[in-house]
């Protein structure tokens, strides 16, 4: 195999996949992937079906019909655990935090993946309890650096502004080790400066050889960062293409984006 064939092969694959609640079609026929190291966001209206894909993918919801593969492995069989285990980790909508918990102690249990103490070394306190927990503190702090919070590290998750939840969020799933990201509107609530800081971020983890899916309503923010765009309406992909492609394509501005986003 060539590396061009390599560097062409999804990473996630999403082929033919419906959901149908009763008579109600949320998906209709859903085919599109995502390469290695690519951002693809998927947009549309309220209601087209982007959040039930994100659940199809990460295990929550199971397809009427159709397959999801991450890295060749079939994902639509899994739970969402289970699927978390393979490096394909997702944020929310709502922020799911440990409210209670520092911003520290957050990304200390998302990194719980990682741990690789056996029960006995735990309850003997071993040298390796101390050395892994030192490794996974030092981690957590690199993560909290990254994403920008590093400042709010003793404060209380739930404490934070919006924006700054959001940021908890993702760093949180990058604690989990992931080869994917699948973001769900993770700058809903942040102010024009926080977006431009996390666009950087989107760039920062990329970087990192971490492939994005992402789903947002923020236009430039969409066509900022993105290699491809998906568009949804009704459940059914309308148009697959690049940000100028996309702009330009009569029948999503009709849909979706409307005259304003050649401005956008």
């Amino acid at each position: 195999m060539t590396q061009a064939t390599k560097v062409s092969k999804p990473i996630l694959s999403i082929e033919h996949v419906a959901v149908r609640f009763g008579g109600l079609v949320a998906i209709s026929d859903m085919s599109f992937g995502v390469k290695e190291g690519e951002l693809v966001s998927l947009i549309g209206p309220n209601g087209a079906g982007k959040t039930t894909a994100f659940n199809v993918v990460t295990g929550f919801l199971r397809p009427t019909k159709g397959e999801v593969h991450f890295r060749g492995a079939p994902l639509h069989t899994l739970k969402p655990h289970q699927v978390a285990s393979t490096g394909l980790v997702r944020t929310f909508q709502k922020t799911s935090l440990f409210s209670s918990n520092t911003v520290f102690e957050n990304v200390l249990t998302g990194m719980h993946r990682h741990g690789s103490i056996s029960a006995w070394a735990t309850l003997l306190a071993l040298p390796s309890l101390r050395r892994e927990e030192a490794r996974l503190r030092e981690s957590a702090w690199e993560i909290l650096d990254f994403v920008g919070i590093a400042h709010r590290a003793d404060e209380l998750g739930g404490s934070l502004p919006y924006g700054e939840q959001r940021l908890l969020g993702v760093a949180v799933a990058l604690a989990a080790g992931p080869n994917m990201l699948l973001l769900d509107e993770p700058a809903a609530g942040m102010n024009p400066s926080e977006t431009a800081e996390f666009m950087s971020l989107l760039t920062r983890i990329r970087q990192r050889g971490i492939s994005i899916l992402l789903v947002e309503h923020d236009m430039p923010l969409v066509m900022g960062v993105s290699d491809r765009i998906v568009v949804l309406n009704y459940g059914k992909i309308i148009a697959n293409g690049s940000p100028a492609e996309i702009q330009a394509n009569p029948e999503v501005i009709r849909a979706y984006l409307g005259q304003g986003v050649k401005h956008a």
